[in-house]
């Protein structure tokens, strides 16, 4: 049902949409129209970057805009697919879900060709982005809800050489902190249709909220260029963290249930350790005020591990099974070479 303005395979820089049909009380004809740019230029790989899977997630969004309008076919060393607001329903309510359907874009794969726009954007780049990509760079942030350091991140697929080639990438973004991932909230993401197609997938979680510090845009924008110099789509010098003069990345995993703390019950959190911080096991690290009865004692969420605090949640006001926190254990690098990585 997507209809689509650009030819992929025509040389050169191309500006459209992809447009998605959607009737509504005043358009009985109407469109969503996704902006997308291409950039194709000599022989390589295909990278297909992504922005604004939630709405309400700046980073990308902005990293995307300014690559595509600063890409020059000269600079390429193949094709890449730029969707800067790529839920763009979502993007223009600053909303993580699309307010036309209610869906979480990142739950709707592999979509529907005679769905919602949310299930048919899905299906569009499940049967014809991820299948003509070779990496595919999905850039998040926390949004409203959450707050990271700012980190590349990645899931731990069984492929062994994809694995490696995923880990490499991820490494490229050049942030302090690397962060493996479990899903926890469901099915249906985008990086994981990617993965299942053999894709080299990137993803990130680059801070939140929408008072973004200068310094993180410049993490989301400096990384997504190098991890495009890393895979050979674009012209340049790729930098490390040690050509930096920074020390080596910190990898780290949160790939048990345990270690995504859930609100108990409803109140007003208080953090009690700041993002990034080193803690202990049963360490408090933030504290839930009861709202109709401030005489009681908070209650108190701690570390269930030894680790970093990798994320929290950014609105004070919280609501039973919200996820308040998330610890990550450090890991030793060369686990990831194993069939099997045992995080304990």
């Amino acid at each position: 049902m997507v209809i689509n303005t650009i030819d992929f395979d025509r040389p050169g820089k191309q500006q459209g949409y992809l447009r998605v049909p959607y009737s509504h009380n005043l358009g009985g004809w109407a469109n969503v129209m996704v902006p997308i740019t291409v950039v194709n230029h000599g022989d390589g790989p295909t990278a297909l970057v992504l922005g604004g899977n939630h709405g309400d997630e700046y980073q990308g969004q902005i990293a995307g805009m300014k690559l595509a309008r600063e890409l020059t076919p000269s600079a390429v060393r193949g094709r890449v697919i730029v969707i800067p607001s790529l839920n763009f329903p979502a993007a223009r309510a600053a909303t993580r879900l699309s307010p036309l359907d209610g869906m979480n874009l990142n739950r709707a794969f592999p979509g529907d060709p005679e769905g919602n726009v949310t299930s048919q954007i899905a299906h569009f780049l499940t049967t014809e982005l991820f299948p003509i990509s070779d990496v595919v760079i999905d850039i998040h942030s926390g949004g409203r809800s959450m707050q990271f350091v700012p980190c590349a991140h990645m899931h731990l697929v069984p492929d062994l050489d994809q694995r490696q080639r995923m880990v490499a990438a991820m490494l490229a973004w050049n942030t302090e902190f690397a962060f493996l991932y479990a899903d926890i909230a469901g099915g249906g993401l985008l990086p994981v249709e990617a993965e299942r197609q053999g894709k080299l997938v990137v993803t990130t979680e680059l801070g939140g909220s929408e008072a973004i510090p200068a310094s993180v845009h410049r993490i989301a924008q400096d990384g997504l260029r190098n991890v495009l110099i890393h895979v050979g789509v674009l012209a340049g010098t790729e930098q490390t963290r040690q050509s930096k003069g920074e020390r080596p990345t910190i990898l780290t995993a949160a790939l048990d249930a345990d270690d995504y703390l859930l609100a108990p019950e409803s109140g007003i959190f208080e953090a009690a350790v700041d993002l990034g911080e080193a803690v202990t096991a049963g360490q408090p690290i933030g504290y839930l005020h009861h709202l109709e009865h401030p005489e009681r004692q908070p209650v108190t969420l701690s570390a269930p591990r030894e680790g970093y605090l990798i994320c929290t949640r950014a609105p004070c006001l919280t609501q039973q099974g919200d996820c308040v926190a998330v610890v990550a254990q450090r890991v030793d690098p060369a686990i990831l070479s194993a069939p099997i990585p045992d995080f304990g």
